[in-house]
């Protein structure tokens, strides 16, 4: 009977002790869920004019897989939704684009965590009037004198005012609507032209050298209408203003983050290179405290 009943105590120690064992076990470790991401915005978030193109894209977006929302989310493992689009205004958030282009709103939703984009250069045509007219007058006047700023004056800078920004502000807050508990981060745009005339650059860019300091106030202005827009919707301004200093379209290939409208190798001209598509990534993650 002794030795039964030590059998008896020891089987029920060892269940006693298996339990525990159970019951002190760590949870199971969930797997964690990539980041809902949606990248909106125009061409300088589609990175139009690089190769190569995103095959799910319409080719009039003019898409490219190197643009800065696919390097976030490759660095990231964010589940991205990219629906970027060359020549996107802040009307074409709310309506199609192009014939099978939805809305771009259309790609939020309560579970959307992140949003990026670069919107407003092509409201009021900001960038293709101001690189076209001042284009245009600087050939005319063969580089010299300022004849863009004596033909228009104020005229992008008050357009910018008047329309632009808000219509950056509403776009920004339907966003914001349409996702209330992502983060939006909206980009300023790298600079195009240098603070001031280089030699050489004219081939390049044809802008008057003394239009050049006026082109980069319009650009400057645009910005600023771009950051003040995010600062009153609680959006996060991604700000490139130092960072593209000395990365311009008038730099040589692999310095600048932005080709020239002459001589570039985009096929889209005027638009961030891959280099800059990259650097732009950088600087938005940065912006974010995204590892």
């Amino acid at each position: 009977m002794a030795i039964r009943a030590f059998r008896g105590r020891l089987a029920a120690v060892a269940a006693t002790t298996a339990a525990a064992a159970v019951g002190l076990a760590a949870p199971a470790q969930a797997t964690p869920q990539p980041l809902p991401y949606v990248a909106l915005g125009d061409s300088y978030s589609a990175a139009s004019g690089v190769l190569p193109l995103d095959p799910s894209a319409s080719l009039l977006c003019a898409r490219s897989t190197a643009n800065y929302p696919h390097v976030i989310a490759q660095r990231t493992g964010a589940a991205l939704k990219d629906v970027t689009c060359g020549g996107a205004q802040t009307k074409d958030f709310a309506a199609a684009q192009y014939p099978g282009v939805a809305p771009q709103l259309d790609a939020l939703g309560a579970d959307t965590r992140l949003v990026t984009l670069t919107i407003g250069g092509n409201d009021n045509n900001t960038f293709i009037s101001t690189i076209l007219a001042c284009a245009t007058a600087g050939v005319l006047s063969a580089g010299q004198g300022a004849p863009c700023q004596a033909q228009y004056g104020s005229k992008f800078g008050d357009d910018i005012d008047t329309k632009t920004y808000p219509a950056v502000k509403a776009a920004l807050q339907a966003v914001r609507n349409k996702a209330p508990h992502a983060r939006v981060a909206v980009l300023g745009y790298p600079w195009i032209m240098p603070a001031k005339a280089q030699t050489g650059c004219f081939v390049k860019m044809p802008i008057a050298s003394g239009d050049v300091p006026y082109v980069r106030d319009i650009q400057t202005h645009l910005n600023d209408a771009v950051r003040r827009a995010a600062a009153e919707t609680g959006s996060t301004y991604v700000d490139l203003a130092a960072a593209s200093e000395g990365h311009d379209a008038c730099q040589k290939t692999g310095t600048r983050w932005v080709e020239p409208a002459l001589f570039g190798t985009n096929f889209v001209p005027v638009h961030p290179n891959a280099l800059g598509e990259s650097a732009m990534a950088d600087h938005t993650m940065a912006a974010l405290g995204l590892g």
